[in-house]
């Protein structure tokens, strides 16, 4: 079984600690102990079980409870809006650097539109839909009225796939062309429609499509 001890951390400052290494130290085990519960698991694994699944790995009732609490922590972290109002995205890869950790582990689609002034500057985010597992329903009512009553003078959309794999589908490509009709109507310009996958992304930009 596991066993306490002092803190792990007594490396140098240039030495970087294992993933066990950091859990040992939050729970008061060495790092082999954690080992013994949890070599089978990696982060994103453990990020998404729930309290009871971790007791099941031979964590103690107490132990278990820290580590979900401190799982949870980083998630809510890790999905903090990381870019402050007035900011401006300058390419497709910071964009995707700002939500890929939001939505990396989301089992449904979410799609949102990115509220810009007429010089580009964020002015906030609007989530538009939530969905299922291969589809969100996205109506340009939905995604255009929060941008006419900021008086936004750009958006960007962007929108996860939960299977991971970022390529947009025939569906992504006819929503697209259903807003930007609708844009062109308000005098609004979308700049960018990014597809958010695991560790990649897709562009429409990018890849030509508007």
């Amino acid at each position: 079984m596991t066993q306490s001890v002092e803190p792990v951390c007594s490396r140098g400052a240039d030495t970087p600690f294992t993933d066990h290494d950091l859990i040992g130290d939050l729970l008061g085990l060495t790092a082999d102990a954690v080992a013994e519960s949890l070599a089978r698991y990696d982060l994103r694994t453990l990020g998404v079980m729930t309290e009871t699944e971790l007791k099941e790995t031979g964590l103690t009732p107490a132990r278990a409870h820290r580590l979900h609490r401190a799982l949870e922590l980083a998630r809510r972290f890790a999905k903090a809006k990381p870019f402050p109002v007035g900011q401006q995205f300058l390419n497709p890869r910071q964009i995707f650097d700002a939500f890929h950790l939001r939505f990396r582990d989301e089992k449904r689609e979410h799609f949102l539109v990115v509220l810009l002034d007429a010089r580009h500057r964020i002015i906030r985010e609007e989530v538009i839909s939530i969905g299922s597992l291969t589809s969100s329903i996205v109506h340009p009512r939905e995604v255009f009225a929060p941008a006419v009553r900021a008086s936004a003078g750009a958006v960007i959309l962007i929108h996860n796939h939960p299977s991971g794999e970022p390529s947009p589908s025939e569906d992504d490509i006819a929503v697209t062309r259903r807003l930007e009709r609708a844009a062109e109507v308000l005098g609004i310009r979308i700049l960018d429609h990014i597809i958010v996958g695991d560790g990649e992304y897709s562009s429409f930009k990018e890849m030509g499509l508007m």
